[in-house]
């Protein structure tokens, strides 16, 4: 019995631009600012992560990472495949079943992704 025991489990993708943050300040006028900004770059980094939660056992965070540099061709962001690949990964390493929470945020409601995920609205009662 001790292979059912629940577990709590939390998923969630964010990113952040590798932009510099853009300097302004105030000046008289006729006299444009100049504010030096020393960070460069671009892009943008996509990550997805689940985080799961056992009573007795130490939280676990497993994500994944996805750089975007403005190439042509690059992948821009996660694809089914890939949430299919995190989610196969987690399985593995915690030895448990997942149950995936459906959050109905509007880009989530894709549904070849979620029935090839198997947890399409269709799957529930």
């Amino acid at each position: 019995m001790r292979d059912q025991d629940p577990r709590l489990r939390f998923a969630n993708e964010a990113g952040q631009l590798l932009r510099p943050p853009k300097a302004c300040t105030w000046s008289r006028r006729g006299c444009p600012p100049l504010v030096r900004v020393r960070a460069a770059g671009s892009g943008r980094i996509s990550m997805a992560g689940l985080v799961c939660r056992k009573a007795g056992q130490r939280t676990r965070l497993v994500f994944r990472m996805l750089v975007h540099h403005g190439r042509k061709g690059e992948k821009k962001g996660f694809r089914e495949r890939d949430f299919a690949s995190l989610l196969d990964s987690a399985h593995q390493q915690l030895g448990g079943n997942i149950v995936p929470v459906w959050d109905n945020y509007s880009h989530h409601v894709d549904v070849q992704g979620n029935s090839r995920l198997g947890w399409g609205r269709s799957s529930w009662p």
